[in-house]
């Protein structure tokens, strides 16, 4: 039995006889996400709810329906109910960081917070990012949870590179780091809004987050060399970024032709000697 189940389990017991001996009613739907919070419960099954309200299981959605519509609730996955904090409720939901840890437990999948959503967090973003970015250990659909359009990509490193954890009401979130933040945004160009922002995000890496090349060179062997490259010729060619020689070795070190700076743009440009790549097309970062 789950420590939320037991919870309410403890309640319903609990409830059913005052101390005059009158039999009490159930929680009543809206108050049940208050009693959710004050118990410390982020996330509860259609059955736990079942359960606190006293209704069969296909009530459920139907009594949640006006609190939900009030905003305290949201129901990010079929199944799952997550009460939400009342200075969110007036904003469309809570931001995405309060409950994606819930939805991956939910789902059993492992995951990290990255690229855009990273970035910003590590105060790498010139603007805030549209969609809520996660990468994740098998597939998962795309959805929108109150405000927040999360967007949710497979990837075989997930679990093995490092994060840094992030403290929430919901459980410790797990973001990228820097340095795989930086790999991630090279390696997915369409991820990180284009080459130009890209390059931003790693220049604003290195200022902001002391991003170096040997945490780069450290990481590096969980992805193509094609982004490593970009990430280093990125940092030597616009940020002031120093001691690049760890990173320099790793790509020289790799045996494989000259990647292309984009992707897309054809096998044209000069080649970058010491990066090994060919300068397909011209980078516009802000900075």
């Amino acid at each position: 039995m789950s420590v939320r189940l037991r919870k309410v389990m403890n309640y319903v017991t609990m409830r059913n006889v005052n101390v005059y001996g009158v039999k009490q009613g159930a929680v009543r739907a809206p108050q049940a996400a208050d009693w959710a919070i004050s118990q410390g419960i982020s996330s509860m099954t259609t059955s736990e709810v079942a359960v606190l309200l006293d209704v069969p299981e296909d009530q459920v959605r139907r009594r949640l329906a006006v609190p939900k519509a009030r905003g305290e609730w949201i129901a990010p996955a079929r199944g799952l109910w997550m009460p939400v904090q009342p200075q969110y409720r007036g904003a469309g939901g809570p931001p995405g960081i309060e409950f994606v840890d819930g939805l991956a437990r939910f789902l059993g999948v492992d995951y990290y917070v990255g690229w855009l959503t990273a970035a910003a967090h590590h105060g790498a973003a010139h603007h805030a990012p549209m969609v809520f970015q996660v990468a994740v250990s098998k597939v998962v659909a795309d959805r929108k949870v109150g405000g927040v359009r999360m967007l949710f990509l497979r990837r075989d490193r997930v679990g093995r590179v490092p994060t840094v954890m992030s403290r929430t009401y919901s459980g410790d979130v797990p973001f990228s780091t820097p340095a795989v933040t930086a790999l991630d945004v090279a390696a997915d160009l369409d991820m990180a809004a284009g080459i130009d922002n890209a390059a931003n995000v790693v220049i604003d890496l290195v200022g902001e987050a002391g991003l170096t090349a040997k945490q780069v060179a450290d990481v590096a062997q969980w992805y193509p060399i094609a982004p490593v490259r970009r990430v280093g010729w990125i940092m030597d060619t616009f940020s002031e970024a120093k001691a690049l020689e760890p990173l320099v070795r790793y790509v020289q070190a790799s045996g494989v032709p000259p990647s292309l700076l984009h992707p897309e743009h054809g096998n044209r440009g000069r080649i970058d000697s010491v990066w090994q790549l060919r300068l397909n097309t011209e980078v516009d970062p802000d900075t």
